[in-house]
C-alpha cells in the first residue's frame, strides 16, 4: 500500500471529508546513476559553500529569500503563517464543466481516499459530482505551496487534478506565429485526414517504448551480447506542395 503524501480533508459547503492523498501517478524510468567510467566509481553529491568551498550538513541548511546583498531567512513557522490554516483542507470554490477547461492547465494527478469512518459523505460526493458531471474547483497545500485543482470523480473514486495558476502559464504572445490561411480544399482534406484517424481514447494501447527498449539493451549488455538497433520508421520523402503531402497522409490512413 502506498503511503499517504497528505492528510485532510475536503471543505464541501459546510460538509467536511476527512481524506487522504496519494499520488495518481507512478514513473517506470530505469535508475541510471553517474559513475566514472574509468574504474565504475560512483559520483557523490554534496552541499558545498560557494564562498568557502566547505561541505555544509543539512542542520546547518535554511531557506533564503534574497533580497538586494543580504538573505531573508525563512523558517518552518513563516510558511505555516503563509497557509493561513489552509494546509488541511483541500476547499471547493465552485464547480465547473471540465471541457471549459483548456488542458495546459492541468498538470499533477492524485487519489483520494477516505478516512475511517468518512466513506458515507465521501460516496455521497463522489456520487453527486458523477451525476451532475461537473467537477469542483479547489484550493490547497501541499509542501508549503498553495495549488489550484480540479476535484473529479468517477464510479469509484474521487481524484484530483493539480492544475496551474493563470498567471504560471506562458502567452504565445512572443512566438512568431504566421498570419496565412490554407485554401477550403486544403481544410476539407485536413478534416477528412482527422476524421480517419479519429477513434476511442483507449489508453492502455500506449506504453513508453523507449523504457522497454533501453532495459532490453541493459540486459543484453549485462550478457556481452550484441546490441541491435531498432529497426527505424521509415521516412517519407519530403514534399513541398501541402496538398501532395494531405492526399499522401489520406492514402495512409485508409
Amino acid at each position: 500500500m502506498p503511503r499517504a503524501i497528505w492528510k485532510g480533508g475536503i471543505s464541501f459547503g459546510l460538509v467536511y471529508i476527512p481524506v487522504k492523498l496519494y499520488s495518481g501517478a507512478v514513473r517506470h524510468d530505469i535508475d541510471l546513476n553517474m559513475i566514472r567510467e574509468e574504474d565504475k566509481c560512483p559520483i557523490k553529491y554534496v552541499r558545498v559553500c560557494q564562498n568557502d568551498g566547505k561541505e555544509v550538513p543539512w542542520k546547518d541548511i535554511a531557506k533564503g529569500f534574497k533580497m538586494d546583498d543580504y538573505y531573508i531567512i525563512i523558517r518552518d513557522e513563516d510558511f505555516k503563517k503563509a497557509s493561513k490554516g489552509k494546509s488541511d483542507s483541500i476547499d471547493i470554490i465552485e464547480f465547473v464543466k471540465t471541457e471549459e477547461i483548456n488542458p495546459r492547465y492541468f498538470e499533477k494527478p492524485y487519489l483520494l481516499e477516505p478516512e475511517k469512518g468518512a466513506g458515507k459523505t465521501y460516496n455521497l460526493l463522489r456520487q453527486a459530482i458523477v451525476k451532475s458531471k461537473m467537477a469542483g474547483l479547489a484550493k490547497f497545500v501541499l509542501r508549503n505551496r498553495e495549488h489550484l485543482a480540479l476535484l473529479m470523480a468517477d464510479a469509484q473514486v474521487m481524484y484530483l487534478t493539480q492544475m496551474r495558476f493563470h498567471d504560471e502559464l506562458r502567452t504565445p504572445d512572443d512566438l512568431n506565429i504566421p498570419d496565412t490561411s490554407p485554401s477550403k480544399q486544403e481544410l476539407e482534406m485536413a478534416m477528412q485526414l482527422i476524421k480517419g484517424m479519429s477513434t476511442k481514447f483507449e489508453p492502455e494501447k500506449f506504453k513508453d517504448t523507449y523504457q522497454e527498449t533501453l532495459k532490453k539493451i541493459i540486459d543484453a549488455k549485462a550478457k556481452n551480447k550484441e546490441v541491435k538497433a531498432p529497426k527505424k520508421k521509415k521516412e517519407e520523402p519530403a514534399m513541398e506542395d501541402l496538398m501532395d503531402q494531405l492526399k499522401k497522409s489520406l492514402e495512409m490512413a485508409n
